[in-house]
């Protein structure tokens, strides 16, 4: 079986490692350039994690996690307001860089990425399908998947434009890193933020004397600014801490990242021949913090059904293989494997999307009265007990996705 994946983000990666372990032809093209580093902090656990684990990845990702030991809200002097001690070694969750993760997912996959080009045509039917590239090649297959993104180019070919699945949440978000030994010292192993009603801003230190930033405003309107940088520092840069410093030097895209947070809500992932993966027909949104995790969990729910059945017991190493080959030759309907991964996968990544738009009031609070709320929470989250009722009301849904029973299956 052939299959072409457009995107080779975290979504894409996954979803190529387990079809190359299946025997299957994976094609692997890419629309940036080169390969995307960096991007913004990620706690990747739950389902995912158990994907990564299965993957034999587990040091890896421990070796690329950075140490959280603390959540610390500060005011434009830089005096705490509120804070929450980080447990030390909490089991199954990792902090990485999202680029981290999608480079140890690259590492272990055999395809090459063909990069700086995308779909520009697809023509599909029972049989196969067949599309035109930006660089214009051809390619056959017998599936094609899309996991480009939410602003995805498969997704806009095949189901039509994009405002039709796109759920804007009223705000847009920036990230970007720095060399700055001093400003990531002073950081240190916290996460700290400054918020002012519809503001947030947000710093952590990397290695190597970086800093990571990120931000978030409340924006009724979607359209992204003509010229980012110069909106951050309008924006952001009467507030103090270390804004000013930081602004100053803002890249222009593609170092800067500057979007906007959006859901992507879909009746229907799959057409025939042509499916969609990842953020393309499932993005959960920032708000809800559990998108790369997702990502993993519906890479292999998909390929679970493509190949047949369950992989348990794969783990790192070299595609193909007598293994491979069995798998391969119990192939499933691509198109029957595709409805059947919706089915398994909607209702959870529907439980993670209600989650997120109820989080957009603690994340980014719209008042001030929500601030204070917030930081008393905080405060009593410190008392004996009330840090794990605390983290547990910020996980959502999808923790049972991947049962532990290898050959157990989610209801139909």
């Amino acid at each position: 079986m052939k299959v072409i994946v457009c995107g080779a983000g975290i979504a894409g990666l996954a979803l190529a490692w387990r079809l190359e372990r299946a025997g299957w032809d994976v094609q692997l093209v890419e629309r940036a350039p080169e390969f995307r580093a960096g991007g913004y902090m990620i706690d990747f656990y739950g389902p995912g994690y158990q994907v990564a684990e299965r993957m034999g990845l587990r040091e890896r990702l421990l070796d690329a996690r950075y140490p959280v030991h603390e959540i610390s809200y500060v005011d434009g002097r830089g005096r705490q307001s509120s804070h929450l001690s980080m447990p030390s070694g909490l089991p199954d969750v990792v902090s990485l860089l999202r680029g981290d993760l999608a480079r140890i997912l690259l590492d272990d996959v055999s395809a090459p990425v063909r990069y700086g080009t995308s779909i520009d045509a697809v023509e599909h039917d029972a049989g196969g399908v067949a599309v035109r590239l930006t660089d214009g090649t051809t390619m056959e297959a017998d599936l094609l998947v899309g996991a480009d993104g939410a602003h995805s180019r498969v997704r806009e070919l095949v189901f039509g434009e994009e405002e039709r699945y796109l759920r804007y949440l009223g705000h847009q978000v920036a990230a970007y890193v720095v060399a700055d030994q001093r400003l990531s010292e002073q950081v240190g192993t916290r996460y700290q933020m400054l918020t002012e009603p519809g503001l947030m801003a947000g710093a952590y230190a990397l290695r190597g004397g970086r800093l990571a930033l990120l931000f978030l405003r409340r924006e009724p309107d979607p359209r992204i600014p003509a010229d980012p940088p110069a909106a951050l520092r309008e924006r952001y840069g009467h507030l103090g801490w270390i804004l000013p410093d930081v602004l100053g030097r803002c890249p222009q895209p593609p170092e800067l990242y500057y979007d906007q947070v959006t859901q992507v809500v879909m009746d229907d992932w799959s057409r025939g021949r042509v499916v969609l993966l990842g953020d393309a027909c499932q993005a959960v949104s920032l708000f809800a913090g559990h998108g790369a995790s997702m990502a993993m969990a519906a890479a292999w729910v998909l390929a679970d059904e493509l190949t047949g059945e369950p992989a348990g017991g794969l783990t790192g190493g070299p595609a193909g293989g007598p293994a491979a080959g069995r798998a391969a030759g119990r192939a499933a309907d691509p198109a029957a494997a595709a409805l059947a991964y919706q089915r398994r996968m909607q209702p959870v990544i529907a439980d993670v999307q209600r989650f997120g738009r109820r989080f957009i009031q603690w994340m980014a609070p719209s008042s001030r009265r929500r601030i204070v709320t917030r930081d008393w929470l905080l405060r009593l989250a410190a008392l004996p007990g009330g840090r794990r009722l605390f983290l547990n009301s910020l996980s959502p849904a999808g923790h049972n996705l991947i049962p532990e029973d290898r050959r157990a299956r989610l209801p139909m």
